[in-house]
């Protein structure tokens, strides 16, 4: 690729633009216009033909100026249009131009400014003697006692403007302050050691803050201070924690960016914020030797392309059961990702948001130009005088933001210079959850032993901080609700139920529905105990809440990352355990709390089938979709090539119904175990992990003895109660034989 020739290679002369070429003739026109009013002024008899031939005789000299700036911009016309004219005079003429093109372009520039300046002062006093009747050097003196005069009006009208002027800049003002605020190194306690189970990320934020005391560092090596830093992850997880900890480690002031500090109804506040923000961030940087500023949910500083907010969906109804608790992390976060966007189940969308696009690019511009000359005097007072503007200090600002929609944010904001590095802060491992909880309990008076602490940390396995801190305080208040100061095992496990399902709505079930809202969830119970060996159980209850009539919880035992075919199939048996064990323990009949588990088996299986590579397909659903190629798919043929062709829905739909009946299957052969989990539920109401195991395994639980469930006596009253349920079910009446006690 060819360069651009330089003005020196060039076989014609630079194109001059077209204000270069008239502003001399403009000037000259307007000082003799000038001179010819003066003299009208001070003879009104004095026509404008007279006075326009009066000044043209006694200042020629001005018309000269006008020949000669003619012939200069004929020659420099001639110069860029013909190539042999530029030559001959750049051989004969040139030395001028080269010895010039010697000096340094602010030398150049300052000699132009002089030279410009004596132009327009002398010009300046021609036409002030003219005007005042003297000299020119005379009448340029005169001229500040003439403004001096006029100092009055001037100031009349210079109010009036700056009035006007004021009412909106105190407006702008006013409505600019708000969401910054700023914390010194005096206010700020936190440090490193009071971030728990976020290890590897604080090793590598280490780095950021190293180079930010000791920038030497990396620059004395070419390098250069990385200037921002991205925390992303769900909410809760201690990204703020970690911003505020940087600032105690580095001893620098900390100032937080409220989200919505750059929303405004009238369209440029935002900017102004953004740029009195990096003003006091400039400021604060050269007076401690450091700043950090941190922008809370950076995602709404805007996005100049179209975002689209997933609204909020919801998928579980009251009639339901909840069909996600007791499915796989991966697995349940599928179903909920797949109810809330265009996928398998139901469409949700919304139009974006964010702060405006003036606003990010007022913020980019902000994080790109700290390098840039600053101050008044600096920029335009030093330019004027033909001076080069001074370099800015190194401004030592650790940008920090944190996001869980990183998705959201524009990539001209995370591009290296502006954010150069984005760490994830997930959710804690086990040793971080356990390291977070003795921090906590700590604080508080406690019973418990190091076992129950890592139990608790096993049956929490998505704790961030944020609830880690609020179960230990809701286990407190327990704790001085019972009349204690000490927190105890129990205190905790009635804390962390609380928190997991929320308060009941304390309403009784009328007979046969506890009965048979008992046996819905005994056969997630029972399936979850026999098939799912990646996943523990860990509550079931049949109390009534917000958005569920009961529920079964799992949790997976161990920090597992990658999930199998079997253990999503699992996941199926358990959500299917609802609609074939209704069926089978009520004569075919099913209720319509099983829709939320239809909804999450048909989800699992389709990704299964169509996503994952675990069906009897290889292509891939997502990315036929995406190109708009079209699904594998047709009729039913018999050849059984073709058969593994077939469409989608009519494969999930084989799937399911196979599970469906190998789930009825596994039930009936473990009837009895179903029909002691749904006494025990009917009975306590609500079991842990343990005691459903305790059920089944027939020995003693927490609360539950499963010892009485082994006797042939005890499994017969139950069928005996069931078969009563099952009679006042089909009739819509009391059952005959109340619940049995054993």
């Amino acid at each position: 690729m060819n360069s651009k020739p330089r003005e020196t290679d060039s076989k014609v002369r630079i194109h001059l633009s077209f204000y270069d070429r008239v502003k001399f003739i403009l000037l000259f026109t307007v000082v003799f216009l000038v001179l010819v009013w003066a003299d009208m002024a001070g003879d009104p008899e004095l026509s404008f033909n007279s006075a326009l031939t009066s000044n043209a005789h006694r200042r020629w000299w001005i018309f000269l100026l006008f020949a000669i700036e003619f012939i200069r911009q004929t020659h420099f016309l001639i110069a860029e249009l013909a190539a042999p004219y530029h030559g001959i005079w750049q051989r004969y003429f040139g030395f001028v131009d080269r010895q010039i093109r010697r000096l340094s372009d602010w030398t150049r520039f300052r000699i132009s400014r002089v030279i410009k300046t004596i132009l327009v002062v002398s010009l300046l006093s021609i036409v002030l003697g003219a005007i005042y009747k003297e000299t020119p050097v005379k009448a340029l003196f005169l001229a500040p006692k003439a403004l001096w005069s006029a100092l009055p009006v001037l100031g009349q009208l210079a109010f009036a403007v700056i009035f006007v002027i004021i009412q909106f800049v105190a407006i702008f003002w006013f409505l600019s302050r708000g969401g910054i605020d700023t914390y010194f190194p005096d206010d700020i306690k936190t440090r490193f050691g009071d971030v728990w189970g976020q290890d590897h990320v604080l090793e590598r934020i280490r780095e950021n803050l190293v180079f930010l005391e000791n920038p030497e560092s990396i620059e004395k090596l070419g390098g250069y201070v990385p200037g921002g830093i991205l925390l992303w992850g769900p909410p809760g997880t201690g990204k703020t924690l970690m911003a505020e900890a940087m600032a105690g480690e580095t001893g620098k002031p900390f100032v937080f960016v409220d989200p919505g500090a750059f929303n405004n109804m009238f369209f440029g506040v935002g900017i102004l914020k953004v740029k009195g923000l990096f003003r006091k961030l400039r400021k604060l940087a050269l007076r401690y030797g450091g700043v950090v500023v941190f922008f809370d949910e950076a995602d709404a500083l805007g996005n100049r392309g179209v975002m689209v907010n997933r609204g909020p969906g919801s998928f579980a109804s009251m009639s339901e059961c909840r069909g996600v608790t007791y499915l796989s992390a991966d697995g349940s976060s599928y179903v909920v990702k797949e109810s809330l966007t265009n996928g398998f189940v139901m469409g949700a969308g919304g139009s974006g948001g964010g702060s405006g696009m003036g606003t990010l690019q007022a913020l980019l511009t902000e994080l790109s130009g700290l390098k840039k000359p600053r101050g008044f005097f600096n920029r335009i007072v030093r330019r004027a005088l033909g001076m080069r503007p001074k370099s800015p200090p190194k401004y030592r600002i650790l940008v920090v933001m944190a996001t869980n929609m990183p998705e959201s944010l524009d990539e001209a904001l995370l591009r290296p210079g502006r954010i150069d590095r984005m760490y994830r802060v997930g959710y804690p491992s086990k040793a971080g959850r356990i390291r977070t909880y003795e921090g906590y309990f700590a604080k508080v008076s406690n019973s418990l032993e190091k076992e129950e602490i890592d139990k608790l940390a096993t049956i929490t396995p998505y704790a961030t901080g944020a609830t880690i801190k609020d179960l230990v305080n809701e286990s407190l208040i327990m704790a001085i609700r019972n009349g204690r100061e000490s927190v105890t095992w129990t205190d905790v496990l009635k804390a962390k139920q609380l928190k997991q399902l929320g308060p009941s709505e304390d309403v009784e079930y009328i007979e046969r529905e506890r009965h048979a809202t008992a046996i819905h969830e005994a056969c997630h119970a029972v399936m979850a105990y026999l098939v799912r060996k990646h996943m523990d159980i860990d509550i079931a209850t049949i109390e009534k809440g917000a958005e569920y009539l009961g529920l079964v919880a799992s949790i997976p035992p161990d920090d597992q990352f990658t999930h199998w075919k079997s253990e999503y199939e699992g996941d199926i048996l358990v959500s299917l355990a609802s609609l074939s064990g209704e069926r089978l323990f009520f004569d075919g009949d099913n209720s319509s709390g099983v829709s939320g588990d239809l909804e999450s088996a048909t989800t699992i299986a389709g990704l299964m089938e169509g996503h994952w590579g675990m069906g009897s397909t290889v292509s891939s659903y997502a990315s036929s979709r995406r190109m708009e190629i079209g699904a594998p798919g047709g009729q039913k043929p018999n050849d059984t090539k073709n058969e593994m062709r077939r469409a989608l829905a009519d494969r999930i739909e084989d799937n399911l119904s196979s599970m469906l009946a190998k789930s009825e299957e596994i039930l009936k052969a473990n009837r009895g175990d179903v029909l002691a989990v749904a006494h025990a539920l009917e009975t306590h109401k609500t079991l842990s992990g343990n005691d459903v195991h305790a059920v089944i395994e027939k020995r003693r639980g927490d609360v539950v003895n499963g010892e009485v469930y082994a006797t042939p006596e005890n499994i017969a009253a139950l069928e005996e109660y069931h078969a009563s349920a099952l009679i006042a079910h089909k009739e819509h009446r009391k059952p005959d034989i109340a619940l049995p006690v054993l």
